[in-house]
């Protein structure tokens, strides 16, 4: 049995490293792609984990299942494409640690993932289910995405879903937005930035457009990150809002990811039931939450930033202990 499994891209990021002796820039090669920095995430912090999705049988591809395999994650639901390499990205850091984006992602092997490649039986031997929306870009992982979803939504899975909006991967924002909102058809648990919110809803007001989306898709939960300022939980009931934690930034690459995984696990260690989820439940989910998005930025990479559990638990205390001693 696993805790989770997830469905989609798997993406080298190249991420600045410094320069070298003639000034040119220097950039490592690191794991990622949201779907698999969540899963890695949650095998971080202890809970079992799968994976489907599809790369290149190339040194890239190679590279992320013996990583992967490493983390404790399951990886037989990683299929190589003979014909397509792994796809790239290389990653742009801004002086304040905020990053963007250069996709390299042409005809490239995870959007090239067929329904008939899906191992369902992942899917049936995990209690959650995870997905986003870079996998719906382009044909056939759209299809596999979304078959994939409805049969864990059919099959009573927890279903979580981040739609992790990248413009330049679509040719059109509306198309976007359609295969997003599809999404939030199959989802219990959403995941959104700020700015993804008011693209989905076209509302610039965080609560009301929160509130709006859980009642016109039946959300369960939905979570917004808020980068410095912290993150909130959004119910049809109720609202939880949380500051970020104090630390030193070296890279935002994979904190959103990490917040999702780090909820997630919350959700699954103290065996909350997101449709019954308490005020005091959310208030400990995102805590746990915040902590484990702060502690992915104080160091380079997705993937090689995840904490660990004992981690996570020690920036708490310490934030805890300096509220204490302030008051």
């Amino acid at each position: 049995m696993y805790d989770i499994c997830a469905i989609g891209e798997l993406i080298i990021d190249f991420t600045p490293a410094g320069v070298t002796e003639q000034g040119f820039p220097l950039f490592a090669c690191n794991p990622g792609g949201a779907p698999g920095n969540v899963m890695v995430c949650l095998s971080r912090l202890g809970k079992a984990t799968a994976f489907i999705g599809k790369v290149g049988k190339d040194q890239f591809g190679a590279f992320f299942t013996k990583l992967l395999r490493e983390q404790g994650m399951q990886t037989r639901g990683i299929v190589e494409a003979n014909d397509a390499n792994t796809t790239l990205a290389f990653v742009h850091i801004a002086e304040g640690g905020d990053r963007s984006f250069s996709f390299y992602r042409k005809n490239c092997a995870d959007i090239l993932l067929q329904e008939s490649e899906i191992d369902y039986t992942l899917i049936d031997a995990s209690c959650f289910f995870h997905f986003g929306s870079v996998s719906m870009t382009e044909e056939p992982a759209r299809s596999a995405t979304f078959a994939a979803a409805a049969y864990a939504k059919k099959a009573g899975k927890t279903v979580s879903f981040d739609p992790n909006y990248r413009p330049n991967l679509w040719t059109q924002p509306e198309h976007a937005r359609e295969a997003i909102l599809r999404g939030l058809q199959y989802a219990d648990i959403v995941k959104v930035s700020e700015e993804e919110l008011e693209f989905l809803t076209g509302d610039g007001d965080l609560l009301d457009a929160g509130q709006k989306l859980c009642r016109e898709y039946g959300l369960s939960i939905l979570l917004v990150t808020m980068g410095k300022s912290g993150a909130c939980c959004i119910t049809k009931e109720f609202s939880v809002y949380q500051p970020t934690f104090d630390v030193k930034t070296v890279d935002t690459n994979g904190a959103g990811d990490a917040s999702m995984g780090g909820f997630l696990f919350c959700l699954m260690d103290r065996q909350i039931d997101p449709e019954r989820i308490t005020r005091q439940q959310a208030e400990l989910c995102l805590e746990f939450a915040n902590a484990t998005g702060a502690l992915a930025t104080t160091k380079s990479g997705a993937i090689p930033a995840m904490p660990t559990y004992e981690e996570v638990v020690s920036c708490i205390a310490q934030q805890k202990r300096c509220a204490e001693a302030l008051s």
